[in-house]
């Protein structure tokens, strides 16, 4: 049990959260309903936090230490990184609360249960004053609630103000519906709130040792009450707007004005340092939007979605509805695979838990893409389990990524399920794979002895090169790889791979082998430089 929050503690609750979320990233993707059923809010929570961990890992971008406290500095860069990273509604207001937290705690000298009930406060303030018209029933809701409950807690230990905010923001998060016709139609809780419950479990691990216990939320019961005279407050507009702003505050309280008469679903979010502001909106006019951002300030980063390209999974399972799972590692990764229309399950888990990411799609076909051979295993036990409950869960045994993104390539929902999941096998099973990484100690290999730092080159999951140049080495594989034959090379581009690397490699492919294609992705995979792929 922890007395204070420390910034190793700050830490652990980043990635602890990080985790959490990866896990539930498709039961809250199909949560979604609000404002508008596009299944995203789950991956851009994940995003957005997984930003807030890279800065946390990236010490040499600290911002300047307003605060003299270590947990402070840490709390600043989780929500600096959370800012500049943050995906959709969702995100924006994420990183909002991530900056009541810093803006409270960094200059606190301990932070006890009153300074972390403070804390909640000044976030569910900040998360209501980010966005442009507040809707009750959503994580602003959730958030409130546990700010509540850590005020009536009254208490100085940060164990029991911590479980007694996360308790309270579960049960709000059940009222969810109740407050919002959208949900209760759609019979779920709200996905963004569900999100941040997340978020608050994962600090209670981290403060007491111990994981809340919580029920299921798969299969809620549609018969909610409903106050039916609150409005829809659906979204009607075609776009989704998001940018970074360099600007001044004034610049982007009259933004603020011009967006909110264009759209909906208006958030805007900054730093209150360095003049980085987030600005999310749903619009018509996507050129009016932007161009307001260009009469603000410096807009960059800019990213537009069209809600009618987007996938909008059915919140009821489905007898005809099918859906992937993808055991993968990296932000670029999950990524490609959930633009490919998958969900995503990283870290460690058990086969009950690939069981519960297999039944958040709600779909009763579902192939499992695995990464290695215990993954495999567990897939295939939760596939026995799935079948116990009516699903059919087919395994595909992929080894790697790119065999990964190879099989979601062919996916057509127009074959019959047996006859796809065939196909995917067939893609991923043509798409040879190497890896490329450090020794970390002496072995004896296939190739010969290697040392502690020399560069292993294994293709298929075999050792076939080990040399002293990262790059000469990874040349080497892709020659030795396309003298098989292949027409395509995907190269997917390491967390800790240096810069350059890569492109060095296409250039190589280029010159040597004219007539093959050349993907490159950043994968940031961690441990391997370089991941490559050949079909």
């Amino acid at each position: 049990m922890l007395d204070t929050l420390d910034a190793a503690a700050v830490r652990r609750w980043c990635a602890g959260g990080l985790v959490a979320l990866k896990r539930h990233q498709g039961e809250i993707d199909h949560l979604n309903v609000y404002p508008v059923p596009d299944g995203d809010t789950g991956t851009n929570l994940v995003l957005t936090l997984t930003s807030a961990q890279q800065a946390l890992a990236m010490e040499r971008d600290k911002l300047p230490d307003d605060g003299p406290t270590p947990h402070g500095q840490a709390l600043r860069l989780m929500a600096r990184g959370a800012l500049l990273g943050a995906r959709g509604n969702s995100g924006v207001i994420l990183a909002q609360i991530l900056r009541g937290f810093a803006d409270t705690l960094a200059a606190v000298p301990v932070v006890r249960g009153r300074a972390l009930a403070a804390a909640l406060r000044a976030a569910a303030t900040a998360a209501y004053a980010a966005v442009a018209a507040p809707v009750e029933g959503t994580l602003l809701s959730v958030a409130a609630a546990a700010a509540r409950a850590a005020e009536r807690a009254g208490r100085d230990e940060l164990g029991t103000v911590a479980r007694a905010a996360a308790d309270e923001a579960a049960q709000a998060l059940g009222r969810t519906p109740q407050q919002l016709p959208a949900l209760a139609r759609a019979s779920v809780v709200d996905a963004g709130g569900r999100g941040l419950c997340l978020l608050l479990d994962a600090l209670v691990e981290v403060v007491t040792g111990e994981r809340p216990a919580r029920p299921e939320l798969i299969g809620r019961s549609s018969h909610l009450p409903v106050d039916e005279s609150r409005e829809n407050n659906q979204s009607t507009y075609a776009y989704e707007v998001q940018y970074l702003l360099d600007a001044e505050p004034a610049a982007v309280a009259r933004l603020r004005e011009e967006l909110g008469a264009l759209g909906d679903s208006l958030a805007v979010v900054g730093d209150g340092a360095a003049g980085t502001w987030n600005v999310h909106v749903h619009v018509d006019d996507v050129g009016a939007a932007i161009e307001a951002g260009v009469v603000a300030g410096r807009p960059h980063r800019i990213g537009v979605t069209r809600f009618a390209d987007l996938p909008r999974p059915p919140v009821s399972p489905g007898p005809d509805r099918r859906a992937a799972v993808v055991v993968a590692t990296g932000v670029g990764i999950v990524e490609l695979c959930t633009a490919a229309g998958a969900t995503v399950l990283e870290g460690v888990f058990s086969a009950s838990e690939l069981l519960t990411a297999v039944r958040a799609t709600r779909a009763a076909h579902v192939v499992v893409l695995p990464d290695d051979p215990d993954t495999r295993a567990m897939a295939n036990d939760a596939a026995r389990a799935a079948s116990q409950l009516g699903l059919q869960v087919s395994v595909v045994p992929t080894r790697s990524p790119v065999q990964a993104l190879a099989a979601l390539a062919v996916r057509d929902p127009g074959r019959r399920f047996e006859d796809d999941v065939i196909a995917m096998a067939e893609a991923a099973g043509a798409c040879r794979y190497a890896e490329v990484c450090y020794a970390s100690r002496a072995a004896l290999t296939v190739a010969g002895p290697c040392r502690p730092g020399d560069v292993l080159a294994l293709v298929d999951g075999e050792v076939h090169l080990i040399g002293a140049d990262l790059l000469d080495t990874c040349t080497a594989v892709v020659d030795r790889m396309l003298g098989g034959g292949g027409e395509l090379v995907t190269l997917l581009v390491g967390a800790d791979a240096p810069a350059g690397l890569t492109e060095a490699v296409r250039e190589h492919v280029v010159r040597s082998w004219p007539f093959v294609e050349v993907q490159v992705y950043l994968g940031g995979q961690p441990h391997h430089p370089l991941l490559v792929g050949v079909e």
